[in-house]
């Protein structure tokens, strides 16, 4: 069966304009084959307020992929063969998250200073459960959790939900921490507009943002950006994370709080933020952030905890940068509570993690951690929490 969205053939789309936190604006569009395209300006952008059409003559979107039920674990498998073929690592001259110029078709039309956009390769989507705007209702389409939970051979369920580009700068190279405390703030306020946006879309159950760095994690574009997933389903390790909670308490990341607080693993501490190296660490380096009262998601944090966060992750990020004499690769992710289960008791985070365990070693994950999920870590957390606070000391206070 196939699904297509709806094709825009308007050559001139509503630009939709609303006013944001910390003085952000956004503006609201579609490129030419329907996707949504989100443009966020900084408080002191140069840009005008106009944005160019998208004028290129797409295909029609990829079918929506479907998902298959591995029965030993209960897990959903994707399988999107649309992403076989996704652009690897181009030039400057062929970058698909810079602006459009004459030379290159880019996927956004105008100079920007953050856009956000549907990916053209998605994992999930465009199909939704239910119709809803542009995005069509999709046969097939998970019928509540209990559905997803339920064991069977040969399960199959459409991959609805929606999958989004997060562009943090115009410029063809670098990445979140390289950016401004201003650009920072530009995009906390996209990850809290889109988390709120994305919870609202029929079949959406978990949203999660997330930046890959470096091509030894698997990024095929060197162009600053992150990634937004809007899953069908409560991902497994938040699954996971349910059951620990069930198991213990309700107050549990409070408890983790205090537990790491007090001990020597503690990274920074700010007024609405600690960083710390957790007691069980997996990783060479693995970093968490937390903030210091119960916040579900991203939509949930006050003006107050966004403009803190701006400065703090980037001393994090550039810290990480400065613990060796190239860039570090890491997975930054966001760990949000699902959109209808447990907002009582997930609290947002982050959890920084990174393969590399000396300036030439990365470590691979093989035999008894690969096949058997069995970790053995190789640098005391309490060891890594003291070369990363000495790294983030020669950053200094990040104010521009």
């Amino acid at each position: 069966m196939t699904y297509h969205v709806y094709v825009n053939t308007d050559v001139s789309p509503e630009l939709r304009t609303q006013q944001l936190g910390a003085g952000v604006v956004r503006r609201a569009t579609r490129l030419a084959d329907g996707r949504d395209l989100i443009y966020y300006d900084d408080p002191d952008t140069t840009l005008g307020p106009d944005r160019a059409v998208d004028a290129r003559a797409l295909d029609a979107r990829a079918d929506t992929a479907t998902m298959r039920q591995d029965v030993l674990t209960g897990d959903w498998i994707t399988v999107a063969a649309n992403r076989q073929n996704r652009v690897m690592m181009p030039g400057a001259d062929a970058d698909p998250l810079a602006p459009q110029t004459p030379t290159n078709p880019s996927e956004v039309p105008s100079r920007y200073d953050v856009a956000v956009f549907e990916n053209r390769s998605p994992a999930f989507g465009p199909a939704l459960a239910e119709a809803l705007g542009t995005a069509p209702a999709a046969k097939d389409a998970p019928r509540g959790l209990d559905d997803l939970a339920a064991l069977g051979l040969g399960r199959t369920r459409t991959s609805v939900g929606r999958c989004e580009v997060v562009c943090f700068s115009p410029e063809h190279s670098g990445s979140f921490g390289t950016q401004s405390v201003t650009r920072a703030r530009t995009v906390i306020e996209a990850w809290a507009d889109r988390t709120a946006a994305l919870s609202q879309l029929p079949g959406v159950e978990q949203i999660f943002p997330f930046e890959n760095r470096g091509e030894a994690i698997g990024v095929t574009l060197p162009h600053p950006h992150g990634q937004i997933y809007a899953y069908p389903y409560v991902t497994p390790r938040t699954t996971r994370l349910l059951d620990s909670i069930d198991r213990t308490a309700p107050d549990l990341f409070q408890r983790i709080l205090e537990f790491e607080q007090t001990s020597e693993r503690v990274v920074f501490r700010g007024e609405h933020w600690t960083a710390f190296v957790p007691f069980a660490a997996r990783w060479p380096l693995e970093v968490h952030l937390m903030p210091h009262r119960h916040i579900a998601d991203f939509a949930e944090t006050t003006d107050a905890e966004r403009d803190e966060l701006a400065p703090l992750y980037l001393r994090l990020l550039r810290g990480v940068d400065a613990l060796y004499e190239t860039p570090t690769p890491y997975i930054a992710a966001w760990h949000q509570a699902p959109v209808h289960v447990g907002r009582d008791s997930v609290r947002l985070h982050l959890q920084l993690t990174s393969p590399r365990r000396a300036a030439d070693k990365l470590k691979f994950l093989a035999g008894s951690e690969a096949a058997m999920w069995a970790w053995t870590a190789e640098i005391p957390p309490e060891q890594s929490a003291v070369r990363l606070r000495d790294a983030i000391a020669t950053v200094g206070e990040v104010i521009a």
